[in-house]
């Protein structure tokens, strides 16, 4: 199994960062099922301030490209895409238009 650890800002109100957290606890059952068909077996998200770090476990059949090519033709997936879009911001040193950026490993300890 493949791990993917990424990044993202929230738009920095607390308001708005409270209501993300609300709509992360009923995620939509479509954008649920986009995401495990895409071979996205685990996903995490935590925050630390308006920062998110993202932790997805992804089986043989995943990959960004497929998945970026499922979400364009997921009329759910754009709405809620486009609802996000609301509370999200772009991390500093990110793509026009990118929202979550790949984090590089730098360290592991495995006993």
């Amino acid at each position: 199994m493949k791990r993917y650890c990424l990044a993202l800002d929230l738009v920095n109100d607390p308001d708005l960062i409270k209501e993300y957290e609300v709509m992360h606890q009923q995620v939509w059952p479509e954008i649920q099922d986009s995401i495990t068909s895409a071979g996205i077996d685990a996903m995490e998200i935590y925050r630390y301030g308006n920062r998110l770090f993202m932790m997805m476990e992804v089986n043989g059949k995943f990959s960004f490209e497929k998945k970026g090519a499922m979400d364009a033709s997921n009329e759910k997936v754009q709405e809620w895409e486009k609802l996000m879009w609301k509370y999200q911001q772009a991390i500093p040193g990110s793509k026009p238009g990118e929202k979550w950026v790949m984090m590089d490993k730098i360290f592991e300890l495995k006993a």
